[in-house]
């Protein structure tokens, strides 16, 4: 019977596959910045979109009375940043919280913080800056989904902290899918861009968290939690197709398994070759009835 039995054939051909489309590095969250890493275009957007609505929401009410108009100043200064200038960001940034590390504004600009380590692929700086962030407001969902979704694509086995990592991560995710539903719709978006934003979070929650689960050879649970990653993005993600489906055929589900790959397969990249041949394996097993 053809059939992938150990999640660490797959972690190591999913490694390789992501390392070679520049997506993430094979690097441990210790070693710093990939010089070849390149964020997507729509993960750009994404990002860019989130601090858009947490600095309106922020502009929209949250600013006391009191607020020394010298720190509302350098708080513009900093959301008015293009964030593809992750440098400029983290320079005002780390600025500003050295200022005004008590403010009203100090935890959005942490999490703006989050959002520029991330852009530079800084994981230990993301990390400590979104304990920061989590430290004020511990119900931060762009803090939690990112940072949760990041451990789990960055990681290796070896690294000490290895396991205690992924528990983060699946606490982050965990408690940001729970939170998303309940979130409060900033004045300036529609009813329609609220609900389209909170579906786009939900999914890259249960990307993060069924990547965790994928970690730890959790099939059945990866497999629930990426299939609701992948239902109705609009942009899915081929890496949580190839996950899926390696999570569908470590449970036997092959039928299942071949579909998940023929999405991945379907999106341009380095993923598609390898989970066109998975799909043809898992074609096999499920007309053999295996």
């Amino acid at each position: 019977m053809i059939r992938i039995n150990s999640l660490f054939k797959y972690i190591s051909v999913l490694a390789a596959a992501l390392a070679a489309a520049a997506i993430f590095p094979t690097l441990s969250c210790a070693q710093g910045t990939d010089p070849n890493f390149v964020v997507p275009k729509q993960e750009q957007q994404q990002q860019d979109q989130q601090l858009k609505v947490r600095a309106m929401s922020q502009q929209n009410g949250s600013e006391a009375p009191k607020v020394d108009p010298k720190e509302s100043k350098a708080y513009k200064e900093f959301y008015d940043t293009n964030p593809q200038d992750a440098d400029k960001r983290i320079q005002l940034g780390e600025v500003f919280v050295k200022q005004y590390p008590s403010g009203p504004y100090s935890e959005s600009v942490y999490a703006g913080l989050v959002q520029a380590y991330y852009m530079k692929q800084d994981w230990n700086n993301m990390y400590a800056t979104g304990d920061k962030a989590l430290a004020i407001k511990p119900d931060d969902v762009d803090v939690l989904v990112t940072v949760g979704w990041v451990i789990p694509h960055v990681y290796t086995e070896n690294e000490p902290s290895a396991s205690q990592q992924l528990d983060k991560a699946q606490s982050y995710e965990s408690k940001a899918i729970q939170d998303i539903p309940n979130l409060s719709k900033p004045a300036d978006m529609s009813d329609e861009q609220f609900a389209t934003a909170k579906a786009q979070k939900l999914s890259e929650a249960h990307s993060g968290l069924g990547l965790v689960y994928f970690r730890r050879q959790d099939y059945q649970q990866a497999a629930t939690q990426l299939q609701q990653a992948t239902q109705g993005a609009p942009h899915p993600d081929p890496t949580d197709y190839f996950a899926l489906g390696a999570s569908l055929q470590n449970t036997q589900q092959y039928s299942q398994a071949a579909d998940a790959f023929d999405h991945c397969a379907q999106i341009p990249g380095q993923l598609q070759a390898p989970c066109k041949q998975y799909e043809d394996q898992a074609k096999k097993l499920a007309t053999q009835g295996k």
